[in-house]
C-alpha cells in the first residue's frame, strides 16, 4: 500500500460568506497520480492553495510527512516538499532557462551570489532526470508553451518536490506535446512523487490518474479508483446531472451564403485559403496548434491584414482593415484568450457588455443610457445562464465558464451575422461546456454563420456540420455535411491531424 504524504481532514474555507470548502478530506500518496475533478467553482483551486500555504483554512488539519499543521505558510509547505505549477506557469520570460529553473532554489537558500557553472550543472542534471534537453541559455519567452511547462516542472523538482500539483497543464499543448508531458508525469510517479493532476479534459484524466477525488459545490463527492468510473459517470458525479453533447443538426432551410474567402494568403501565416459559410452553418476549423487557424480568424476580424485574396460578405467584396470594419459587416470574434483579449477583468459584467454596443447606448448628447445598459447586461446574464445575476460584479471574480458566457453574450447582443469562436471552451468545465454548445447550436439555427476553431475532436464533431483541416498554413482537407456523418470520422480526423505530412496540400 502506498505511503501517504499529505492527509487533509475536514477542511473548511469561506470567502466573504461564500463557503468554498465544506469539510473536505484529501489524501495524497507517494508514487500516485490523483486527479481532483469538478466544475469551475467547486473548490479545486482553494484546496490546492490551502495545501501550498497560500490560503489559511478556517478549520481542519493537514498532516504532511507525519507533521501535523492547523495552518501552513508557503515556506513551510515548500519545506515539506509541496510544489505547485499554476496554469500561467509563473516564469520570467526575459530570463534564461537556467535562471528560471535555479531561481526559486537560489531565493529559498538565500544565496547572494550565483556560481553559474554549478547552476548549469545542477539544471542539466535536473532536466536529464525527466528526459528533456533544453538550451539553458535560451530566454524562456522564446520557448514553446510545452517547453515552458517542462521548465516549470524542472524548477519545482529543484526544490526536492514530494508532491507536485499541476493545474490544467495541457491547455495550450498539441497532441504530441500532451503525450510527451503525460509520459513525464508517469515517470515522476514511478520515482515516488505524489502528483495531483487538475484537468477538464476527461480523456487525459483517465489516461494518467490512479485515483480521482471529485468535488462539487465545495463538498467532496467521493474518492474513486480510476477503473471504477467512465466519462459518463464522472461527469454525473461532477455536476449532479446527466451531461450530454448532442450533435448539431442544421435546420435552416435557406442556404444563403454569408461569407466567402477566396485565395486568402498571409506570408508565414496561411496560404491560398478558400471556403464559404452559409446561414446556419457551423464550420469547424481544426489542426495542430500553429497551423494558421487563429491567424486566419484574426484576419477576418481586421487584426491581421492578409497580403492577397478576397473576402466577400453577402457576395460583395469587402475590405476589413480593422475590427471596426468587421463589426460593421456583422462579424464578431470570441478570441483565443478570454483573459487578455476577451474581457476587461477589472470592469463589471455591465461594463463588459456595454463595450460592444456603445454606439447604441449613447444618447444624442453623447451620454450612456444607463437603463438601456442595465437591460442589455441583465439580458446577457439571464440569457447565458451566468451563475450570478449581479451585473455590477467584477468579471475577474467569475469562473472561467461564466467569463466565457459574458464574452459570448456581449457579442450576441449585437446580433452578428458571422460569429468566429476561437477555442471557446478551453479551461471550461463540462457543465458550462454543454450550455455553451447548446447556445452555439441555437444561434446557428436562428441563421447565424459560425466558425468554430478547436483542436478538440469531440468538440468539432458535436458542433460542426462542415469542417476544414489545416496544417502549416494550408487547408489539407475539407468535409461537407454528408462526409461529417461518416461513422469512422473521429478515427479519420485523429489520423489526419496527427499525420498531416502524409496528406496532400
Amino acid at each position: 500500500m502506498s505511503k501517504p504524504i499529505l492527509i487533509a481532514k475536514n477542511i473548511y474555507k469561506s470567502f466573504g460568506g461564500i463557503k468554498a470548502l465544506k469539510g473536505v478530506d484529501l489524501n495524497i500518496n507517494e508514487g500516485e497520480i490523483r486527479c481532483i475533478a469538478g466544475e469551475n467553482g467547486c473548490g479545486k483551486s482553494t484546496i490546492v492553495k490551502i495545501a501550498s500555504g497560500v490560503y489559511k483554512a478556517d478549520s481542519g488539519t493537514i498532516q504532511i510527512n507525519g507533521h501535523m499543521y492547523e495552518e501552513l505558510n508557503p515556506i513551510t509547505s515548500i519545506n515539506e516538499g509541496i510544489q505547485v505549477i499554476y496554469q500561467d506557469l509563473s516564469l520570467f520570460n526575459h530570463m534564461s532557462v537556467a535562471e528560471n529553473i535555479a531561481f526559486n532554489k537560489q531565493i529559498y537558500e538565500k544565496k547572494h551570489y550565483m556560481n553559474w557553472k554549478e547552476v548549469k550543472k545542477l539544471v542539466s542534471k535536473q532536466l536529464e532526470q525527466i528526459g528533456v534537453d533544453l538550451d539553458l541559455d535560451a530566454p524562456v519567452g522564446s520557448l514553446s508553451i510545452a517547453n515552458r511547462q517542462l521548465t516549470a516542472i524542472s524548477r519545482a523538482l529543484m526544490l526536492n518536490a514530494k508532491i507536485l500539483f499541476m493545474d490544467e497543464p495541457t491547455t495550450a499543448l498539441t497532441k504530441t506535446e500532451v503525450d510527451r508531458l503525460l509520459s513525464i508525469v508517469v515517470e515522476l510517479k514511478k520515482k515516488g512523487l505524489g502528483i495531483v493532476f487538475i484537468s477538464h479534459k476527461l480523456n487525459e484524466v483517465f489516461e494518467v490518474a490512479d485515483q480521482i477525488t471529485i468535488l462539487r459545490d465545495g463538498i467532496k463527492v467521493g474518492d474513486f479508483a480510476t477503473n471504477e468510473l467512465n466519462e459518463k459517470s464522472l461527469s454525473f458525479y461532477m455536476t449532479g446531472r446527466e451531461v450530454e453533447y448532442p450533435k448539431y443538426i442544421r435546420n435552416v432551410k435557406e442556404n444563403k451564403q454569408l461569407l466567402e474567402v477566396k485565395e486568402l494568403t498571409k506570408k508565414d501565416n496561411y496560404e491560398n485559403i478558400n471556403f464559404t459559410l452559409n446561414k446556419g452553418d457551423i464550420l469547424g476549423i481544426t489542426g495542430l496548434l500553429g497551423s494558421g487557424r487563429t491567424e486566419l480568424a484574426l484576419s477576418l476580424f481586421g487584426l491581421n491584414k492578409p497580403d492577397e485574396g478576397k473576402i466577400l460578405i453577402d457576395k460583395k467584396e469587402v475590405v476589413i482593415k480593422k475590427p471596426e470594419n468587421a463589426v460593421e459587416y456583422g462579424i464578431a470574434l470570441l478570441p483565443e484568450d478570454r483573459h487578455t483579449q476577451g474581457l476587461f477583468l477589472n470592469q463589471s459584467i455591465k461594463e463588459n457588455v456595454s463595450s460592444t454596443i456603445l454606439d447604441s447606448l449613447k444618447s444624442s448628447f453623447g451620454f450612456i443610457n444607463k437603463s438601456k445598459n442595465t437591460k442589455y447586461a441583465t439580458d446577457v446574464v439571464y440569457g447565458m445562464n451566468v451563475n450570478t445575476k449581479n451585473i455590477n460584479l467584477l468579471s475577474k471574480n467569475l469562473s472561467g465558464g461564466n467569463q466565457q458566457k459574458i464574452v459570448i453574450g456581449k457579442w450576441v447582443v449585437r446580433e452578428p451575422k458571422i460569429f468566429i469562436l476561437d477555442s471557446p471552451t478551453v479551461g471550461i468545465d463540462i457543465g458550462s461546456k454543454a450550455e455553451i454548445y447548446k447556445k452555439i447550436h441555437d444561434y446557428a439555427n436562428q441563421g447565424m454563420g459560425v466558425i468554430l476553431i478547436s483542436d478538440e475532436i469531440e468538440e468539432i464533431l458535436a458542433n460542426a456540420n462542415k469542417l476544414l483541416v489545416m496544417y502549416n498554413g494550408h487547408i489539407i482537407k475539407s468535409y461537407n455535411e454528408e462526409e461529417m456523418q461518416d461513422p469512422n470520422i473521429k478515427t479519420i480526423l485523429i489520423n489526419q491531424i496527427n499525420n498531416p505530412v502524409n496528406m496532400e496540400v
